[in-house]
């Protein structure tokens, strides 16, 4: 395992484009922990939209940063109380959405600090039913990213304040408000730490659960590189917002792989434009099928055809192929 220095940044375009950098350049002969704490930012979810994820006004008026990355799941907020981790990997069938694999060793930590941290529903890790980390993967095919949020001393009122959190995810985690159902790192510790000094106790426990860590500090070639990236896609509006569709039926649902929200524009019978949205982990691009979908009659056994070859599971997880069917098509007006 080799521990990336990020030298210090906190700018989260700067971090996830480095991220992005390393995912897709280091060697596959080894494995790579990256630790980041970012300036005041919301990340976005691959798939999310963007808008509807944030309370746009608060986020203007605090200069919040607002930053898509490349995996699925949902919105978070990141302050400089919030550490994240990555660990960079070869692609492994069985690792994809197997969060356990790679929560375990950052749990094992936790309990040595004396919380009764767990791995809970898809990617949560918990201390008393309260959420203290999210999780999220992204995978290349040959290389993989599982990277993952602790709410350290994190301010959770802006957490609230900056995020537009749907009821239908708050509803599903049995919780009245977003508030209610997370908490922070400190507020179990049983001394008080700083944040810094938590990083380190972290790492120093992670090299324990590996062989002997090495530092690699990348060259001004590779920083160079990492800017390129982040001036070109993180600093963007095409991805960080994107294009807000033209829709005339807008269908979501909640499954246990998570929300997802379709916008159809329908014209003339047809499907005109198709645009998915939502906090599911998948391991194809859902602009694929969006692709697919276009320029088809809105009818079920046109939209069935088109899809009896695709495997569902691939852009969304675990679900039957007949009910993406049922939520594409109904009997909406148009």
């Amino acid at each position: 395992m080799i521990f990336i220095e990020n030298e210090g940044n906190t700018n989260p375009q700067l971090n996830l484009a480095l991220e992005e950098f390393a995912l897709r350049n280091f060697s596959a002969e080894n494995d790579y922990l990256l630790f980041y704490i970012n300036e005041p930012s919301i990340i976005i979810g691959r798939n999310q939209n963007t808008l509807e994820e944030i309370n746009h006004e608060y986020v203007e008026k605090n200069n919040i940063h607002v930053v898509r990355r490349v995996s699925g799941g949902g919105a978070v907020y990141h302050d400089f109380g919030n550490l994240n981790f990555s660990f960079i990997t070869n692609h492994d069938v069985k690792s994809l959405n197997n969060f356990k694999k790679f929560t375990a060793p950052v749990i094992k930590v936790l309990n040595t600090l004396g919380l009764d941290a767990e791995l809970k529903g898809r990617n949560d890790i918990q201390v008393d039913e309260k959420k203290i980390s999210g999780t999220a993967q992204f995978s290349t095919g040959k290389r993989m990213v599982s990277h993952g949020t602790l709410l350290f001393d994190t301010d959770l009122g802006e957490v609230v304040n900056a995020l537009n959190v749907k009821m239908s995810k708050i509803e599903s985690k049995g919780h009245k408000s977003v508030r209610s159902r997370v908490a922070n790192i400190s507020e179990f510790l049983k001394k008080p730490l700083k944040i810094e000094e938590f990083r380190q106790l972290l790492l120093e426990g992670l090299y324990e659960e590996s062989e002997p860590f090495e530092s690699y500090h990348l060259t001004p070639e590779e920083w160079k590189a990492v800017h390129q990236l982040k001036e070109e896609k993180y600093d963007t509006w095409d991805w960080n917002y994107g294009r807000s569709p033209k829709f005339n039926i807008q269908r979501s649902k909640r499954f246990t792989v998570g929300e997802i929200d379709l916008r159809i524009f329908v014209e003339k019978g047809h499907i005109k434009d198709f645009k998915i949205y939502g906090d599911f982990f998948g391991k194809e691009p859902v602009e694929n099928l969006e692709k697919l979908l276009e320029g088809a009659r809105y009818e079920k056994e046109d939209i069935s055809e088109l899809l009896k070859d695709i495997e569902i599971q691939e852009y969304f997880g675990d679900i039957p192929k007949i009910d993406f069917i049922e939520l594409v098509y109904g009997a909406d007006e148009f």
